[in-house]
């Protein structure tokens, strides 16, 4: 809709829509950040759970049992992490576009130009994109707890 169809009230209806628009972008940031220390905090006390359970006097099968159910429950937590993220990478993509949709009708593109100076070859220091970076985390817990699956998976085959 052009400025003249819309009316007298364009410009500043654009602008709020513009800042309301920015505001949720980095509400969805901030969500994601709490998904992300929550499944770190989930995990990291799985892990001290099981750490402490092999401190325990139980039997090896029991003990491989339960490190098998950890270690599968992790595992899946760590995929579902690494799925949450990359939603969170899309959803946000998505809302970055519209956002320079409506910096094209505003005086300056702040967001756009913010990325050009980021993603430039000449830019130092090189700017590592969080959501790319924060994908190994949830990658090496999978990691993790996959050789406890199949730790605890020999040890009952095995026998101990």
């Amino acid at each position: 809709m052009t400025p003249k169809e819309y009316g007298d009230d364009y410009s500043g209806h654009l602008l709020e829509q513009y800042k309301l628009y920015a505001e949720m972008a980095d509400r969805v940031s901030q969500r994601r950040d709490q998904s992300n220390r929550f499944y770190a905090g989930l995990l990291a006390g799985m892990i001290a759970i099981m750490i402490v359970l092999t401190r325990l006097d139980v039997s090896d099968d029991i003990l491989a049992v339960v490190l098998l159910v950890g270690g599968l429950f992790g595992a899946f937590l760590s995929v579902v992490w690494f799925v949450n993220i990359r939603s969170y990478r899309t959803l946000n993509t998505a809302k970055y576009k519209v956002i320079n949709e409506l910096e094209e009708s505003l005086p300056t593109r702040g967001y756009a130009r913010e990325w050009d100076l980021l993603t430039a070859s000449s830019s130092s220091p090189r700017y590592f994109q969080l959501t790319r970076v924060e994908q190994f985390v949830p990658v090496i817990m999978f990691l993790l707890f996959s050789g406890l699956v199949t730790y605890s998976i020999l040890r009952l085959c095995l026998g101990g």
